[in-house]
């Protein structure tokens, strides 16, 4: 007996510009949801932010966003992803404040 094929939703066609250094093809819903969720969140178009929550659901988006603790968010996304997603403010400010973020965070900040 082979093994059951895998589902593999595709992604919609918009969302390919985002995936440029992928073959975008062959990436899937399933598969690949932790990638396709950065991503948007962190370079999604406002289309695409609709299509990802429509399609993850905001109590998930909220446990995703939750279980990285913010990482690969701007403190502005995650401020923005606080009212939307109804997140703790202290929890999103115990994030923002984490020591490696704001290393990050200030790296395009102008010099004084």
């Amino acid at each position: 007996m082979s093994p059951r094929p895998r589902s593999r939703t595709k992604l919609p066609e918009a969302l390919r510009p985002l995936f440029w250094e992928y073959d975008f093809d062959e990436l899937s819903w399933e598969e690949d949801l932790d990638l396709v969720a950065g991503k948007v969140l962190e370079h999604g178009a406002w289309r695409d932010l609709l299509w990802l929550r429509h399609t993850l659901g905001d109590e998930a988006l909220r446990g995703w966003i939750a279980k990285r603790q913010g990482r690969g968010l701007s403190a502005r996304d995650l401020r923005f992803w606080e009212v939307v997603l109804r997140i703790p403010h202290a929890q999103v400010t115990a994030w923002i404040e984490q020591p490696g973020k704001a290393i990050w965070e200030r790296r395009t900040a102008p010099r004084p």
